[in-house]
């Protein structure tokens, strides 16, 4: 039954010894020892509390004993044992072995969706059942299912068209011309697969906290302005006008390098999913001790359904538009980790044919001034892209 099983029963274990040792003590200092009714208190609180089910079954296959957990788990029901573990009793009984049981969340609520029994004979004939929501791990399992898949394909793409370009070089080696345009391709492929791999890199470490935070005081400002200089290219390709409005002067503690990139990943994404000749904003405010940085387009927006999950790694709301911007599907997963691992969040607000606005919300600076000054910001283009004079 995994760990959570193993847990249970070494609790269990340590229970009974508890019990025992308290016995033996008793007979040399009995009026140091709590009585049967108190020991039986404590005995019957460990099993209330515990959020694993437990249930204890007669010969005739008649509760004896189940804590309210097994009840929420769907063990036992008005006093009866669940069908699927009267079955299992009897097999457990005839063979002597522990039975396995899969239950299903019947509440139609979404309560656990997996919950999974042990069950085994004593040696008085009775049967002892316990039970676990694995609904966590379950979830976990499938994550780490779907992020292998995830790669294997991701990986898979590039590779196999530097191999397929590989093969028309070859053939086309005495057209030059033929050799330098696969050439490029092979270029921009080779190009993707090291930065997808170096995203993979960058959102692992994030995640299980290996990236030491050089944390120091920043300038938002300074920010904004890499991340204006970082995306320049793209904006002026696309025909996108990024402007920059708000409060000047914030300041935030965090790692500058790690806020540059998430920024950029949200004003790429918001120059990629934008028609031509419509604006990208970028505001920043002081609000409720924090500071607030948003990226706002006038792009296809996202789906009420699709909202929750685009932090997610790989997800993609439009597969065939993404893969066709050059992106990992691992920028918003990156942004999500750098803010969580500021002691921030970031959220979206979007509508279908609107567009989009990406918020992320960061502690400002203990004692920090929230503004240095609120007059209008000048801004001049540059390449097709708006910045602060």
């Amino acid at each position: 039954m995994n760990a959570a099983v193993a847990i249970v029963f070494a609790v269990l274990g340590i229970l009974l010894g508890w019990i025992g040792a308290l016995l033996v003590v008793r007979r040399s200092t009995p009026d140091l020892i709590p009585d049967t009714t108190v020991r039986d208190k404590y005995a019957h609180t460990v099993l209330a509390e515990s959020r694993t089910g437990y249930a204890i079954l007669d010969s005739e296959n008649h509760v004896l004993l189940a804590n309210a957990r097994a009840g929420e788990l769907g063990v036992v029901r008005a006093g009866m044992a669940d069908r699927r573990i009267l079955d299992a009793a009897e097999r457990a009984a005839l063979s002597g072995d522990v039975i396995d049981v899969q239950l299903a969340d019947r509440s139609g609520r979404g309560g656990p969706s997996v919950i999974q029994a042990e069950v085994r004979a004593l040696s008085d004939g009775s049967v002892f059942v316990v039970v676990a929501d694995e609904s966590a791990a379950a979830r976990v399992e499938a994550i780490r299912r779907d992020f292998i898949a995830n790669v294997s394909h991701e990986l898979k793409t590039p590779i196999g068209s530097i191999s397929l370009l590989a093969e028309a070089v070859m053939d086309g080696s005495d057209e030059p011309e033929m050799v330098r345009k696969f050439a490029g391709k092979m270029v921009r492929e080779s190009t993707r697969l090291g930065a997808l791999v170096t995203e993979l890199i960058a959102l692992s470490r994030l995640q299980g906290g290996e990236t030491q935070l050089d944390h120091s005081v920043v300038e938002v400002d300074s920010v904004i302005g890499d991340v204006l200089n970082r995306t320049a290219t793209i904006a002026e390709a696309a025909g996108v006008d990024v402007s920059v409005g708000g409060t000047e002067g914030l300041l935030i503690t965090g790692d500058r390098t790690l806020l540059v990139t998430a920024l950029t990943n949200l004003v790429d994404n918001a120059i990629h999913y934008s028609p031509a000749a419509t604006p990208v904003s970028i505001s920043r405010v002081s609000r409720e001790g924090g500071v607030e940085i948003s990226v706002t387009d006038r792009g296809t927006g996202i789906a009420a359904a699709h909202q929750e999950r685009v932090f997610e790694r790989f997800f993609r709301a439009d597969p065939a538009r993404s893969r066709n911007t050059g992106g990992t599907g691992l920028g918003l997963a990156i942004v999500k980790h750098v803010a969580a691992n500021h002691g921030g969040e970031v959220t979206l607000f979007s509508r279908v044919g609107i567009g989009s606005t990406f918020t992320l919300k960061l502690p400002s600076t203990s004692g920090s001034p929230d503004a240095v000054t609120h007059k209008p910001v000048t801004r001049a283009t540059i390449n097709g892209v708006q910045g602060e004079m």
